[in-house]
């Protein structure tokens, strides 16, 4: 596994945040390649994207974040900054801190409605993105299906019982799932606690905002959409996501053109972005940065 840099900063609320930060091992000289900015789901955190910026980070530098209140960035103070404008100035407090003016985003879920965000407000110049599962509108029925989940407690005595009961919630996300990817599924999720239990490793309040309506998306979200209209975008849909329609994610790339859709079988909200067929898609998106232009 590639090794990485822990990066802290601090928010404009006073909280201190986390993130990996993985030099490009071979990097090629030649070639200027802009940061990859991996940002994760609701509940998730940096562990999500160990994978992918693994492979990624032989040319390429990588900076996964933990969003406020997961992994081992602080919990907030105030529950109702758990929303999307506030991760985006965390973010944004984040690039400048490291110098990033120019990046790629990849977004999973919360992580992609914050890069649609981050393209809409001007943060820095996004040269590429992949939106994971989520577009400028959410299903309602999968919306009720996170709500129902986010916030509630749980804990393990064992990472089997966690993996298990991950399986007999999530099945019908990932049918073909076996008990070893649920346990890797479960090791990103939770975490060890000091009294030996397996428990969620993010702050339970990020489910108050979700009950004010209006907070899980933003503001206008096809509008931050079409901010990325200059720029190589990838949209991945797991076909089995009450997510993100299948509707939507056609309008998605006909409205910018020259996006790409990949729909992953077999997988509900959301894929990995480890599947074969998706990092090949990553793969093309990121060559498109490489030799399009920057259009401002």
């Amino acid at each position: 596994m590639a090794t990485y840099e822990n990066r802290y900063w601090w928010s404009n609320d006073g909280l201190r945040l986390h993130a990996r930060d993985y030099p490009a091992r071979s990097p090629d000289g030649a070639v200027e390649r802009p940061p990859i900015l991996c940002l994760p789901g609701l509940t998730r955190n940096a562990r999500d994207f160990d994978l992918l910026a693994d492979r990624l980070s032989a040319e390429w530098r990588v900076v996964v974040v933990d969003l406020r209140g997961r992994g081992e960035s602080a919990y907030a103070k105030d529950s109702m900054t758990y929303v999307p404008l506030a991760y985006v100035q965390d973010v944004d407090a984040l690039l400048g801190e490291l110098g990033i003016n120019r990046f790629v985003a990849i977004g999973t879920s919360l992580g992609g409605i914050v890069t649609m965000l981050l393209a809409g407000a001007g943060r820095g110049t996004i040269a590429g993105a992949v939106l994971n599962d989520v577009g400028p509108e959410v299903e309602a029925g999968g919306l009720a299906r996170i709500r129902s989940y986010v916030g509630k407690s749980s804990s393990w005595p064992t990472w089997v019982h966690a993996a298990r009961g991950l399986a007999e919630a999530n099945g019908d996300v990932y049918p073909n799932y076996q008990l070893s990817d649920w346990l890797a599924m479960a090791k990103r999720l939770y975490r060890l606690n000091s009294a030996g239990r397996i428990v969620l490793d993010y702050d339970l309040k990020i489910a108050e905002p979700l009950r004010v309506p209006g907070n899980e998306a933003g503001p206008d979200m096809w509008g931050a959409f079409d901010r990325l209209n200059n720029v190589p975008v990838l949209v991945v849909r797991g076909a089995l996501s009450d997510i993100l329609s299948d509707s939507v994610a056609h309008r998605m790339t006909e409205r910018l053109g020259s996006a790409e859709l990949i729909t992953v079988p077999d997988t509900g909200h959301a894929p990995t972005l480890d599947e074969p067929i998706v990092g090949a898609a990553i793969d093309r998106l990121l060559d498109r940065v490489l030799v399009e232009p920057a259009i401002p």
